[in-house]
C-alpha cells in the first residue's frame, strides 16, 4: 500500500481521447511527456487512470445525530466552512442570510455553537468584508479567521468576536470596473498584500499565517504574526510549485505546509521557506456504480481535474503526537485518511443526500484522529463523524 505521486494521464487515456478528439490526445501526450520527465528525475512511476488504482480498507463510521441546532427563525445556506476552538465550540461559515441579486449578494454568515451544538451567536453581522463565504479557521490562541472569496479578504477576529486584523481589500462599489474577476491568459501579475478569490489560511508554530490565494492568483502568501507581508510562492500552472486553484491549506507539527492543489488533483507539501517537499496523488479504486452528487458523471479529461476522484477539495490534519492527513473529493464523494507522507490507510463515505453521505465537502476539521466535522455545500449542513478505529 502506498501513495501515487504523479500526473494522472496514461496511455489508455490517450488512446481513448484519440478516438474522440485527436487534438485532446496530442495535448494529453504532451502532458504525459512532461509528467514522465519529472517523475523520471525523482524515480517515480506513472499511475493508472483515476479510480483504477489502489484497493484500500473501508473505514467504518457513524454520524452524531443533531450535531448542531439552529434557532427556529434561522437556516443554513451552503456550509462552506467549519472549525472548532480549544473549548470545543463549533464555528460554521454559511452562505446563508443572503440579500441582493445573485451577483453582489451578501452571502456570508459566521455562527457559533457550544460543544453540545446549541446556538450561541452570530459573529460579524453586516461586516463590510462579507460577500461570499469560503472558509473559517481557529488558531492556537482561539482567534477566528475567515476567508471571503467574494470580497478577496481575510478577517481575523479575537475570541470575543471583534475584528483584529484585515488582509486584502474588496473592490470599491464606485469603480466603473467593479464586477466579477476575470481569468486573463497570461494571468495578471499578483500584488503583494492583495488577493484574487482567496480560499483558506493556516499557521505555523511561530504564528506565521499561510494564505491560499486561490482561484486566480494560484499562489501561497506568507504573513507574519504582526500582519506584515513576507513573501508569496507559486504561479498558475501544473508543474512543481505551480497551482490550479489552491483550495485548502493545513500545517503539521513539523511546520510542513499541505496545499490542496484541487485543479491539478494533488496535494503539494512545502517547507516554511516555500520549497517543495513532495507531491501526493490519491489513486484509489472506487465502485463502478458511484454517482456524481450533481452534474454529469465525470469522464475523460475531467477525471484529471477538480471533479476527478482524489481531487483534494480540503485538507485537515489531526493533532499530535500521531498525526493523520484527511482530504475529501467531490466524486465519488469520499474522505481519505492518510499518513503524512501520503499513504492512504482507508476511505469512508460516498456522495449522497442522506445522513452519513456527502455533497461536496468544502471544509473539514479533525479535532482527533477518529473525529471529523465536515461542512457541505450541496446539502447545506455540517456533520460530525466518529470513525471506528
Amino acid at each position: 500500500m502506498g501513495t501515487r505521486r504523479s500526473f494522472v494521464f496514461s496511455a489508455a487515456a490517450v488512446s481513448g481521447a484519440a478516438a474522440v478528439c485527436p487534438q485532446c490526445a496530442a495535448a494529453m501526450s504532451a502532458h504525459m511527456e512532461v509528467a514522465q520527465a519529472e517523475l523520471n528525475a525523482t524515480g517515480g512511476t506513472m499511475p493508472p487512470p483515476p479510480g483504477q488504482g489502489l484497493k484500500v480498507p473501508t473505514i467504518g463510521y457513524h454520524v452524531v445525530p443533531n450535531f448542531v441546532t439552529l434557532p427556529d427563525h434561522m437556516h443554513f445556506g451552503e456550509c462552506s466552512g467549519v472549525a472548532l476552538n480549544s473549548a470545543g465550540h463549533i464555528f460554521v461559515l454559511s452562505r446563508g442570510n443572503t440579500s441582493g441579486p445573485a451577483y453582489a449578494a451578501a452571502a456570508t454568515q459566521l455562527l457559533e455553537f457550544d460543544p453540545s451544538g446549541h446556538f450561541i451567536r452570530e459573529i460579524g453581522q453586516r461586516l463590510y468584508a462579507w460577500s461570499f463565504a469560503h472558509t473559517v479557521k481557529v488558531d492556537r490562541h482561539d482567534n477566528i479567521w475567515v476567508t471571503d472569496k467574494g470580497s478577496d479578504m481575510v478577517v481575523k477576529f479575537n475570541p470575543a468576536g471583534r475584528v483584529q486584523m484585515v488582509f486584502g481589500r474588496k473592490q470599491e462599489a464606485s469603480d466603473e470596473s467593479t464586477g466579477p474577476l476575470k481569468h486573463p491568459n497570461p494571468p495578471l501579475p499578483p500584488v503583494d498584500g492583495m488577493f484574487r478569490q482567496v480560499t483558506d489560511v493556516a499557521w505555523d508554530s511561530d504564528d506565521n499565517a499561510y494564505i491560499s490565494d486561490g482561484y486566480i492568483n494560484s499562489r501561497i502568501a506568507k504573513v507574519d504574526k504582526n500582519g506584515v507581508w513576507q513573501s508569496s510562492w507559486g504561479t498558475p500552472g501544473n508543474g512543481p510549485l505551480q497551482f490550479n486553484t489552491p483550495h485548502s491549506i493545513a500545517v503539521d507539527a513539523q511546520n510542513r505546509i499541505y496545499v490542496a492543489d484541487r485543479g491539478n488533483r494533488r496535494i503539494q507539501v512545502l517547507n516554511r521557506d516555500g520549497t517543495l517537499v513532495r507531491q501526493i496523488h490519491i489513486d484509489v479504486d472506487y465502485p463502478a456504480d458511484a454517482k456524481a452528487p450533481i452534474g454529469n458523471h465525470p469522464a475523460g479529461p475531467a477525471l484529471a481535474g477538480t471533479m476527478g476522484p482524489g481531487a483534494p477539495w480540503v485538507v485537515a490534519i489531526s493533532p499530535p503526537p500521531n498525526q493523520f492527513l484527511y482530504t475529501a473529493d467531490a466524486f465519488p464523494g469520499r474522505i481519505y485518511k492518510m499518513t503524512l507522507d501520503g499513504t492512504v490507510v482507508g476511505v469512508l463515505g460516498r456522495a449522497g443526500k442522506l445522513p452519513a453521505q456527502f455533497g461536496w465537502i468544502h471544509e473539514m476539521a479533525a479535532p482527533s484522529e477518529n473525529t471529523l466535522v465536515v461542512a457541505e455545500i450541496l446539502n447545506w449542513r455540517v456533520q460530525k463523524l466518529v470513525l471506528h478505529s
